[in-house]
């Protein structure tokens, strides 16, 4: 059999290399921006999974993490159980407590980037500017500003992805006067641990989860606080009452028994699993759910004047659940004072509301983030369309992943992605997975470029839209999940479960794929891969017994989620 592929076959002339096996791996050149987890995890499953690429991953930061390396502020932390809060395949036994700091979830990250020797991929201090499609190359043409020197420079790429996340683009308070203030100002998401908050009196704007936990953090150093609550909100009882500091026997425990550590992980992912019922307008979970709350934040706070201030009226869920331990006991306090309803206007000394002013010796707003989705820089592709134009009144994606004719293009945590619907970074590990095996597609066949089509786009916004019509996401509340025309625009029409399920194998007759000659080309000289490795297994297919994949997506499931080995008892109404 002959062994030079190189000039064995038949000529192709549509196809740039015409006289090698199929599937042949081009060579491809993936630019990501974003240096946060879900940038690190696409560098991590890239170098894992291919070869001849190259990757640019550009970072605006001067480290990696994102979220974890810019939140420095009193309390910050994670709202999660931090062992839910790993990858699935790299789990941490030096977690110190069951909600972990931010300062710990960034060296997680800083940890596992150089543990897979990640750092050769990263550019920092580098901020992409401009990201242009260029439909006659196939390539993306980049700008991207030197934030050291403060150059700008040209790149591109066949496949971009976009890995900025959603809440890292803080922003100060829309209100009145706001320039006035004479005091320190300082954003939850911009720190300045200058500042001494010892003794003063501190204005804080906003109660979300920033709010909620800035202002335990500094109670105990403070001479007052003013908090500034324009909306109620829910404190989960969980976090409030069951904070748990692993001791040193867990630390040995979970250092020396990998399989304790799995169970105590696979206890707390199931657990917040078990959560998304909660979410169902009117179930009897949703309703047990807010007795139980509704009784717990009564406790804490001991005032019934305050609890009908701070309680909301809306389902349980409509915005995020707010952690919190200690926040209402705080918020009782003698120390703080409670004053709720809009800011009218910030002047010299400090706020207004109800025509009355708060002066504050310091200002704190906790007043969260551009969580419009469009894209912080021109974003341009086919036909002219900029993205952020596009996106102004409503944004509209495929599965949380693509979009409609921006060719080659991803997005991590796109719109109506899993961001509240159960465990967030599995739902990142399925996304990356699809943008992987997307490609891997690429890569392997003469593919030009591709993009999901519109039809599909529409009609997943449409069975989206419909569905969350029986969710608490519907309640009228003010939360950053709904877009200027009021509809959910964050999070996905399900659980994160039922997320990794509808991803798990792309839709490929949802996308446009177009092609560079014939789309057989990639068929090359009648050679498959395997024949020109002379140290395969030629007769690989060749077994004693049927060990294939079922090819049945029930089967498939049953088997990877050990069908059958757990008595899991409860209520199933809600499905």
């Amino acid at each position: 059999m002959p062994n030079d592929f190189s000039s064995s076959g038949p000529p192709f002339h549509d196809h740039p290399q015409p006289h090698i096996p199929i599937h042949n791996e081009r060579h491809m050149k993936v630019i990501c921006i974003g240096a946060g987890a879900s940038g690190l995890l696409l560098a991590y499953k890239l170098q894992r999974s291919f070869e001849n690429f190259e990757l640019t991953l550009y970072e605006k930061n001067a480290d990696v993490a994102g979220t974890w390396y810019e939140n420095k502020y009193p309390g910050c932390g994670c709202d999660v159980p931090a062992h839910t809060y790993t990858w699935s395949f790299e789990p941490s036994a030096k977690q110190s407590s069951l909600y972990a700091s931010s300062d710990e979830i960034f060296q997680y990250f800083s940890s596992f980037c150089e543990k897979y020797e990640l750092q050769k991929y990263c550019k920092f201090k580098h901020q992409v500017t401009k990201a242009c499609w260029n439909d006659t190359t196939a390539r993306w043409e980049l700008e991207i500003a030197d934030l050291t020197n403060g150059t700008i420079f040209l790149d591109s790429c066949n496949l971009l992805v976009n890995a900025c996340g959603i809440l890292n683009s803080w922003r100060w308070p829309d209100i009145p006067g706001f320039g006035n203030y004479k005091g320190p100002l300082l954003h939850t998401a911009k720190w300045d641990p200058s500042v001494d908050l010892n003794g003063k009196h501190v204005g804080l704007i906003g109660c979300g989860s920033s709010g909620v936990q800035v202002l335990p953090a500094i109670h105990p150093v403070v001479s007052k606080v003013t908090t500034f609550i324009r909306s109620p909100t829910w404190v989960s009882p969980g976090h409030t009452t069951l904070q748990h500091v692993y001791t040193e026997e867990e630390h040995r425990e979970f250092e020396t028994n990998p399989d304790a550590l799995l169970r105590h992980r696979k206890t707390l992912e199931s657990s917040l699993n078990n959560f998304f019922p909660v979410f169902i307008a009117n179930s009897d979970v949703q309703k047990g759910v807010r007795a139980a709350m509704v009784d717990m934040m009564k406790d804490k706070l001991g005032d019934e004047g305050l609890a009908q201030l701070v309680i909301p009226t809306w389902g349980v869920g409509c915005r995020r659940i707010t952690p919190g331990p200690g926040y209402l006991e705080a918020l009782a306090s003698e120390k703080v004072q409670v004053v709720f309803g809009r800011i009218e206007e910030i002047t010299e000394k400090g706020c207004v509301c109800d025509g009355q002013e708060y002066a504050v010796d310091v200002l704190i707003c906790a007043t969260g983030f551009d969580t419009s989705y469009r894209p912080r820089f021109p974003l341009i592709g086919l036909k002219g369309k900029n993205l952020a134009d596009i996106w102004s009144d409503e944004p509209k994606a495929y599965l949380g992943l693509a979009v409609n004719d921006f060719p080659n293009y991803f997005t991590f945590l796109g719109p109506n992605s899993p961001v509240n619907n159960g465990p967030i970074l599995i739902a990142i590990e399925a996304q990356a997975d699809y943008i992987l095996k997307m490609i891997d597609r690429w890569q392997t066949e003469n593919i030009h470029s591709f993009s999901p089509k519109a039809e599909a786009v529409e009609d997943f916004i449409a069975f989206k839209d419909s569905f969350m019509k029986q969710t608490v996401w519907d309640d009228a509340c003010n939360s950053w999940y709904k877009g200027k025309s009021g509809k959910n625009i964050a999070l996905w029409p399900g659980s994160t479960m039922h997320y990794l399920e509808a991803i798990a194998e792309p839709r490929y007759n949802d996308w446009d794929f177009k092609y560079t000659g014939n789309r057989f080309a990639f068929l090359g000289n009648g050679f498959s891969q395997t024949e020109k490795d002379l140290t395969a297994d030629w007769a690989y297919y060749i077994r004693n017994q049927d060990d294939s994949p079922y090819l049945s997506r029930g089967k498939r499931r049953r088997v990877v989620t050990s069908s059958g080995t757990i008595d899991r008892k409860g209520p199933l109404g809600w499905m």
